[in-house]
């Protein structure tokens, strides 16, 4: 069985006739010890496998879809192994658990979150379902409710991915632009303006997406360039650390030894060295 959260939903979406009895929890009878009891609504719906869950009052089959309200509670009892599927409707997010159950120990196979953002489509789907309780034998109806909830489900998922996938192609234009642009004044503020973000945005970006911070970054470039011009070109100290975005030639000399445990005029001079050495050894 695949593990990836979308392909699952999609795969229950896309057949109409993959979902099955759609179930409703109780809300009324007090929660037994050790039952399942949140205070946002959940979906559980079986993957593979049947179990009887005392919440429902029922037997849950493959492809049944079970609906816990806010405050409601379920209590499956498993017996023979069973492939599950819990969806949490938080106020900020979403959660989704797949479990596997194999007739003696509970496994995690993957759990997943994502942001809820937009519109409050969840939200009226999820109410509507609600209001389904007084009437579950209205299964077509339930089961449409279902599927939108779903579908909205993979909407969420599809556009972190988005999201993801924009963050990072944001992060490698910003940091091919300071790659050029390293021998320049750059500052967060200005490097922001350039791509119309915000500073913190920017600081944001490299948080999240890099392994360093912004100046980190520019510092560690402007450094590699240093060491190049070292090696291959016989500039002054001061000429290389303007040539590298430097203004201030001490600090890219404290910030070189900090980085190198040598001043530029030792790297120089030990770079030479040992290529002298190499020269003498080959001939």
């Amino acid at each position: 069985m695949h593990h990836d959260i979308t392909q699952l939903l999609t795969r229950l979406i896309n057949t109409p006739s993959e979902l099955q009895t759609i179930h409703f929890a109780s809300t009324t009878s007090p929660a037994p010890e050790l039952a399942y009891q949140v205070d946002f609504p959940r979906l559980e719906i079986v993957l593979e496998g049947e179990f009887s869950d005392a919440g429902a009052a029922t037997r849950m089959q493959r492809h049944d879809v079970l609906f816990v309200p806010a405050g409601g509670w379920n209590f499956p009892q498993w017996q023979t192994p069973v492939t599950t599927l819990s969806i949490l409707f938080g106020k900020q997010q979403l959660g989704f658990s797949l479990v596997h159950w194999d007739g003696s120990h509970s496994h995690s196979l993957h759990r997943q979150h994502v942001a809820r953002r937009g519109p409050r489509i969840g939200s009226f789907l999820l109410q509507t379902l609600h209001e389904m309780q007084m009437q579950p034998q209205e299964q077509h109806t339930a089961r449409l409710i279902v599927a939108s909830l779903l579908s909205h489900c993979c909407d969420l998922l599809g556009s972190q991915i988005q999201t993801a996938s924009r963050s990072q192609a944001l992060f490698d234009a910003i940091r091919d632009y300071i790659d050029e642009h390293y021998a320049s004044p750059l500052t967060r503020e200005s490097v922001a303006q350039a791509f119309y973000i915000s500073p913190n945005y920017l600081s944001h970006l490299f948080q999240k997406t890099g392994a360093v911070g912004f100046n980190e970054y520019l510092n560690h470039t402007r450094l590699e360039h240093a060491r190049m011009l070292l090696k291959g070109y016989d500039l002054k100290v001061k000429e290389i650390a303007h040539a590298c975005g430097f203004v201030d030639s001490n600090y890219f000399c404290r910030l070189f030894r900090k980085n190198t445990e040598r001043s530029p005029s030792e790297y120089r001079r030990q770079y030479h060295s040992q290529l002298t050495e190499k020269k003498t050894t080959s001939e």
